[in-house]
Order: structure tokens, then C-alpha cells, then sequence
């Protein structure tokens, strides 16, 4: 007979990472285990026993706009944990005026009734200056959800989130942010900003804690575990689609690349370039067989030998002629050519990992912006 028992899914928990007691929190994993939920009840928790209020970060301003903002906390809302925690005296949330209240509906008035104080501020990074004039001396729990994205970070996005806390912290020293993100993408420019240089190497349901001299700065980060391996959900995403295991396991989301096509010999050779990118170092050739001409690029182990000379691609500014930070502005005729073969789809690569970090590479040089 068919076992017809629903599988009782497991959620992700603070409790291990807080063991840490760090000051950044970056938590990431699949998408839909609980992350977000686990710390906005975090935050409501605090709030109700101490009166310390929560602060949520989005990058885009559209993102806390009623409407959007006004779900968030639906799932608590649903689970009865508003009512848990208050005893009843409060059902649901209100959103008003970018802030979030403790609410119930008075039958009566018909209408929803708000607690006089809220428990969350809302932040949007790329209006970040329009909280620099206010203070908020009781939010102590600090959550920035959707930190990873696959597409686009706003241009100088680590200063602008750091405006943001040091506008909430001031002067103290007991705020706790949480930094929350969807396995989408390896390349991140906080990964970088914050020295987090081991993140692509970490195995599913690790814990790495970084210190930063005798400042007593302290990261915490995890990879989240698959908690729930082959869930009934998972045949809806079986397609073969390396993308797609991001969804159901939590492995890091990457694209199919092209291989390379055929087989070719040093002498085929008749140009080198280099890729350097967020501590990787891509060796990228141009082949032409007398039949087939394209750029096949693949991992460098060894470092550059001629820096002075060798053509080398790279978002670190350099006053020689042979470096260059943008490909897509080509200024010469070697770049123009080297430029086309990425115009025509004539790109090979290693493998898609490598794909990825020269996807990412040129995301970042087309986007990159001198602010």
C-alpha cells in the first residue's frame, strides 16, 4: 500500500549561528527554507520581551513600498506567532509610513487597530541618504534579505549599505546584522568588501566565523544545509538544468557554457589575453585552426609572468597600457578584436564555472560607474 503521509519539511533555525555571537550574520542556501522567517521572528521576539526594534534592508526603494513590504510577515501572520508571542493582544501587522506595527482588528471600529509604537524600520539602499538625518536608538536587530542578486548591485553598493548601518549603530555596540541571500550567484561584491574569501569553497551546513585583528569584528557565515532532501516539490524542477538545483538543494545557481568545440595545438595560438577577477586568474587564448577561430578561455594556476606586457582584463585600476578594466569600451585594435569574438558568441569555456566568473566579470566592468 502507497504511503500517503505528507513529508514534514524542516526549516532553517538561527540557533547554531548565533552561538557565534558576531556582529554580521551571512546566511545562504536554498530558496524558501525559512531564512527570512527565522530572523524577522528573531526580530518580533526581541521586541516583545525587551522593546528593541528591528531594521530591514532591501537594495531598491520599490521594494518597501506598500503593497510589496506589506506581505512580509504573512507567514508569521498565518502560523499564529504574532499571537503566541503577544498572548493574543495582537493578530496581525500594519505597514504604514515605511514602518511596521503590532495590529489586531477591532470588529467593532471595523478596521485595523495599531500597537502606538512600531517594531521594524524599513531601508532602502539606494536611498541611503535620506536616513542620515535620523536616529534610531532602539533597533538592534538589523536584517538585509535578498544581499545576493544574479544580475546587477548598485554602483559603490557596499558603502552605501555601510551608510546605512552606521547611520543605526551611531556610537553603540549591540546591533546584530543578518545578511540574507538565495545561492544565485558566487560573485559578490561583499563577499570581496567584507574579506570573505573562502565562501566558494564552503560545503553545505558549514559555519566560518572571520576576525579581523584586534578590532573584535566578527563574521559569521553559513551555507545552509538541505534539510530537505527529495521533497515532493522536487519533481516540478527535474529538468536537466544546472540552474534549477539551486531551487531544490541550495547548490549555487549556474548557467550552461559552451565547451570547447574541437582539439588544437600551441601553434594554433596566436593570441593571449588574461582574465583577472575577484581572486581568479583566466587564461584566455584565441585559437585560429585554418577552419575554426575563436577564444577558448580557461583556469590560470600560476601567476602572470609578464604584468608589463601580457593584455590583462581587470576591475583594478592600472596606469599600464597593457591593462584594461572595461572590455565592452575597446580602444585600440587588438581590443576590437578581442572584443568581437564575445559579440559573435565565439567563446568557449572550460567549464561553466568558468563561464560564470567571466559573466560576472563583464557585468561588473559594463556596469561600473566612477562615483
Amino acid at each position: 500500500m502507497k504511503d500517503n503521509k505528507k513529508q514534514k519539511l524542516l526549516y532553517y533555525s538561527l540557533d547554531e549561528i548565533l552561538k557565534r555571537k558576531a556582529q554580521y550574520n551571512v546566511i545562504f542556501g536554498e530558496r524558501s527554507n525559512g531564512k527570512s522567517y527565522s530572523v524577522l521572528l528573531h526580530g518580533l521576539k526581541n521586541f516583545v520581551k525587551t522593546g528593541k526594534q528591528l531594521g530591514i534592508v532591501r537594495r531598491y526603494d520599490d521594494d518597501i513600498k506598500a503593497g510589496k513590504a506589506d506581505s512580509f510577515f504573512d507567514a508569521l501572520i498565518a502560523n499564529e506567532e504574532i499571537s503566541k508571542l503577544t498572548n493574543g493582544k495582537y493578530t496581525g501587522v500594519s505597514y504604514y509610513s515605511r514602518k511596521f506595527y503590532l495590529s489586531y482588528h477591532d470588529e467593532t471600529l471595523d478596521k485595523d487597530v495599531r500597537d502606538n509604537r512600531p517594531f521594524a524600520y524599513t531601508f532602502a539602499i539606494n536611498t541611503a541618504t535620506r536616513y542620515k538625518s535620523t536616529s534610531y536608538p532602539d533597533i538592534t536587530t538589523i536584517m538585509f534579505d535578498e544581499f545576493l542578486d544574479r544580475k546587477f548591485y548598485l554602483p559603490n553598493e557596499f558603502p552605501e549599505f555601510m551608510s546605512i548601518i552606521s547611520t543605526i549603530v551611531r556610537s553603540r555596540d549591540d546591533v546584530t546584522i543578518f545578511m540574507l541571500g538565495n545561492t544565485v550567484n558566487k560573485s559578490c561584491p561583499y563577499f570581496t568588501e567584507m574579506g570573505l574569501h573562502h565562501i566558494q569553497q564552503m560545503r553545505q551546513g558549514a559555519i566560518e566565523v572571520y576576525d579581523y585583528g584586534e578590532s573584535g569584528l566578527k563574521v559569521a557565515v553559513e551555507y545552509c544545509s538541505n534539510l530537505n532532501k527529495n521533497k515532493p516539490s522536487d519533481k516540478y524542477f527535474a529538468f536537466n538544468n544546472p540552474k534549477l538545483h539551486m531551487i531544490t538543494s541550495g547548490v549555487w545557481e549556474m548557467a550552461l557554457y559552451p565547451h570547447c568545440p574541437v582539439k588544437y595545438l600551441p601553434k594554433h595560438i596566436v593570441l593571449e589575453y588574461f582574465i583577472v577577477f575577484e581572486n581568479n586568474i583566466l587564461h584566455c587564448e584565441i585559437v585560429d585552426n585554418g577552419t575554426d577561430n575563436f577564444t577558448f578561455i580557461h583556469r590560470k594556476t600560476t601567476p602572470i609572468q609578464d604584468d608589463d606586457n601580457d593584455i590583462i582584463y581587470s576591475m583594478e585600476y592600472s596606469p599600464k597600457p597593457n591593462h584594461v578594466r572595461r572590455m565592452n569600451r575597446p580602444v585600440n585594435k587588438w581590443q576590437r578584436m578581442i572584443a568581437q569574438y564575445y559579440v559573435e558568441d565565439r567563446v568557449f569555456y572550460q567549464d561553466n564555472e568558468v563561464g560564470e566568473i567571466v559573466r560576472n566579470y563583464l557585468m561588473a566592468s559594463s556596469s561600473d560607474k566612477i562615483r
